[in-house]
């Protein structure tokens, strides 16, 4: 039983904002339904649908805007217009500078331009335009009224316009960290992009009709669907990185390790993938033919299935408009972050042990069965990995310890260790 006054921290995030974004792209999804719906902007609506509601929660329910957090003072009068564009100046060289660096990540890595990617290629070609002529007003409107507006931005600028002279640890740590969260959004904003057609057409492809007739038909069905919620609510995060809806980022993981163990999860680095280093799929038999024969254990693995994709989209909703790998841009405490630190990881995990199956193969020979089931608990160790240095980059923040501290206490993994360890005691003691 919690202790009275040893509440759960504080979440950063409101329930209510990713309920009302879920909602929103839930109607969405009944109207591509309905209506059949088939066009390249389908999944860009859908992110308008799932976003607006979102943005109004933010703004109007939970205020967002006036949290000390935000860095940006309201009481105050806002700064004079001719100092804010001195500002603004520079960080716009800054800004555009790094626009312009991005891009030619992009045009350097040739896989941006095949496959799944040319979509994103497309959607940041025609949004580069009013991005470029959005900024300026919008800078200048937000310099006006930051407490500190000399930023990341400001600092690049700077470094740029004077070629680096006079450049100082201070300016420099601004700089690291300001091409950090850049490096981060734009890598993973082109991988949610390039991802979400892909989910429409798998989420709208099943048949409702099949779905009600088969368990196999159900769970693809409605995996397809948490995944197009999962990525769905992923890309707004990615996009709405602004201080004004306090969703901005406080900093980028700067540990290689972190770095490390998450880009090994995308493409292009991408070990997990058919063929690579870490592919655990081969002879792959998988758990609808392995339960072909058991009619009354195939839908119960399928309901499984479904529920833990459940838990992983869950993970994502929580977040609002904050989601985002490697970066710290507030706690979250509620939702499915109340029984664990990293509900996405554990859910996901679990999910791919039970749809592969991987002692079971085509082949019927147990080597491959071992090959296949040690090549998922490497991938399920770089998963805690990843967990781990994630936690190593938000140790700092007094308000992850307050939480990391109340998970010890009252997460169901404490709670199970604390109901075991009195057992194990008492068995340990000499017999009298």
């Amino acid at each position: 039983m919690q202790q009275q006054g040893d509440a759960r921290p504080r979440s950063a995030v409101s329930t209510g904002v990713g309920l009302v974004g879920l909602a929103g792209l839930a109607a969405f999804y009944g109207a591509v339904r309905l209506w059949r719906l088939d066009s390249p902007w389908v999944p860009l609506a859908g992110l308008a649908a799932c976003a607006l509601p979102m943005l109004l929660w933010s703004l109007l329910v939970d205020r967002v805007h006036r949290n000390p957090s935000t860095g940006i003072d309201w009481s105050a009068a806002p700064r004079p217009w001719g100092e804010a564009i001195d500002i603004s100046l520079v960080k716009l060289a800054g800004l555009w500078a790094t626009w312009g660096l991005i891009a030619s990540f992009y045009a350097l890595g040739r896989w941006y331009w095949s496959g799944d990617y040319l979509y994103a290629m497309d959607v940041l070609r025609i949004a580069l335009l009013p991005l470029l002529a959005l900024s300026v007003p919008y800078v200048v409107w937000l310099d006006r009224r930051l407490v500190e507006p000399r930023d990341g931005a400001w600092a690049f600028g700077t470094w740029l316009l004077t070629a680096g002279r006079g450049a100082d640890a201070a300016l420099r740590q601004k700089i690291a960290e300001h091409m950090r969260s850049w490096a981060i959004k734009g890598f993973f904003t082109a991988f949610m992009l390039s991802a979400l057609r892909g989910n429409w057409a798998a989420a709208t492809g099943v048949s409702p009709a099949a779905m009600a007739a088969d368990p196999v038909a159900l769970a693809d069905g409605l995996v397809a669907l948490m995944f197009l919620i999962d990525v769905s609510m992923g890309t707004v995060g990615y996009l709405f990185t602004m201080r004004p809806l306090d969703s901005h980022i406080r900093s980028g993981n700067p540990f290689v390790a972190g770095w490390t163990a998450a880009l090994i999860c995308y493409p292009p680095f991408i070990l997990m993938n058919a063929g690579g280093p870490l592919d655990y799929q081969q002879h792959q038999l998988g758990w609808a033919r392995a339960l072909s024969d058991h009619p009354l254990l195939q839908p119960l693995w399928a309901f499984a299935l479904i529920a833990l994709t459940g838990a992983y989209a869950w993970a994502t909703v929580a977040f609002g408009l904050r989601f985002s790998n490697l970066t710290h841009r507030g706690i979250l405490t509620h939702g499915p972050y109340r029984f664990t630190k990293h509900p996405a990881y554990v859910s996901k995990n679990l999910f791919w042990w039970m749809a592969t199956v991987p002692m079971l193969t085509t082949s019927g020979d147990w080597r491959d069965g071992l090959h296949n089931s040690c090549l998922l608990a490497v991938i399920s160790g770089v998963y805690f990995w990843r967990a781990k240095t994630e936690e190593r980059h938000l140790m700092p923040d007094s308000a992850y310890r307050a939480y990391a501290d109340w998970m010890a206490r009252h997460g169901p993994l404490a709670k199970l260790w604390q109901a075991v360890r009195p057992a194990r005691s008492k068995a340990m003691q000499p017999a009298e």
